[in-house]
């Protein structure tokens, strides 16, 4: 397990929502797009932060939270409890991006931000992050 590789890609999904929490915070008006963004950018390199943990050297190259969450499910179930939140950031993984409309809320941006960090926060995660830190 080459622990630094792991810990570079949780330290990068806590830049994604470090990002999304400030342009929350400093920008107006709010780019609600971007800042849901970078929630689902965040939970993908968590996600994908646990597939290089289990020995996935290079996670599939997809936004599709879903798809990413039944992989790590193959690995402990408890995953499940996050089903939710992956499946509403997983709309933010590529149309933000874009000019057109998707018609984001203040509301889906608050709801994207929570998400994030119940993922960032999910036990086994933290449990992962800090034996890699070890």
């Amino acid at each position: 397990m080459d622990k630094k590789y792991i810990l570079e890609w949780f330290r990068f999904a806590d830049k994604d929502l470090k990002i999304a929490e400030h342009l929350l915070e400093t920008m107006r008006p709010q780019p609600l797009e971007i800042i849901c963004y970078h929630c689902q950018q965040a939970a993908e390199k968590y996600l994908k932060g646990y597939l290089i943990y289990k020995g996935i050297i290079d996670p599939p190259k997809t936004h599709n939270l879903n798809f990413l969450l039944d992989m790590c499910v193959i690995y402990d179930d408890e995953f499940n409890k996050i089903e939710k939140a992956c499946s509403a950031l997983t709309r933010y993984g590529v149309q933000p991006r874009y000019p057109d409309e998707i018609g984001v809320t203040d509301s889906d941006t608050q709801k994207a931000i929570k998400y994030a960090g119940q993922i960032r926060d999910f036990s086994v995660l933290k449990e992962v992050w800090r034996e890699a830190s070890e």
